[in-house]
């Protein structure tokens, strides 16, 4: 069977603890499904035809270069994007080459199908969720989209004991959210057993 192929914007080495623990690459994905407000990565949307394509073998074999560095300090790779939650396979055939060495961590907002994070819980070492802001209307207005997803993917991490290994990105948002809306946010997902947060705010830069 062939192998899955995807868009990777960029890939960034020798970032120490800054996507997860050690040293780690960070690998960007072309391809988002939300379309926020201010994008942090707007080069993850629309045509990706200028980017190259990889299969998983040819991303191992660019990032093994790292190998030692990766087990020396329990590091490994960081999957962002854009979504890189929309890539199971991918990321799956990855993890069979690299093996269990290497820490895996998926940057995420978990609006994607169930069936992916079901797919990706077992072969992601780390998962570091932007949750934008868990309430619907507030999501909706930065994002275009619907949270509906990321709850109930956020119900299945708890379900499957998950939740320590998640970090999760409760930013303040300036004109969408308020210190209260996150604490709210907080509240809700502590009520769902996670426990690590990062709380900080967007720097919006005026064009």
């Amino acid at each position: 069977m062939a192998q899955q192929r995807a868009r990777i914007i960029g890939i960034a080495r020798h970032r120490l603890s800054t996507d997860g623990d050690g040293v780690t690459t960070l690998v960007t994905f072309h391809g988002c499904p939300l379309r926020c407000r201010y994008c942090l990565n707007p080069q993850s949307l629309g045509d990706g035809g200028r980017f190259r394509e990889y299969s998983p073998d040819q991303l191992y074999a660019e990032t093994r270069i790292d190998e030692l560095y990766f087990i020396a300090t329990n590091g490994g790779v960081t999957f962002g994007g854009g979504e890189p939650c929309l890539r199971p396979q991918f990321i799956s055939e990855f993890r069979g080459l690299c093996g269990p060495e290497w820490q895996l961590n998926l940057e995420t907002s978990l609006n994607v199908p169930v069936a992916n994070i079901k797919a990706l819980l077992p072969v992601a070492n780390t998962l570091i969720i932007d949750i934008k802001d868990i309430n619907p209307d507030i999501y909706r207005d930065y994002t275009a989209q619907s949270n509906a997803l990321v709850i109930e993917n956020l119900r299945l991490i708890a379900e499957s004991g998950r939740q320590s290994d998640c970090i999760v990105r409760i930013p303040l948002i300036p004109g969408y959210n308020t210190d209260a809306d996150r604490e709210n946010s907080r509240k809700a997902l502590e009520a769902l057993g996670f426990i690590r947060f990062d709380l900080f705010t967007y720097q919006i830069r005026k064009h």
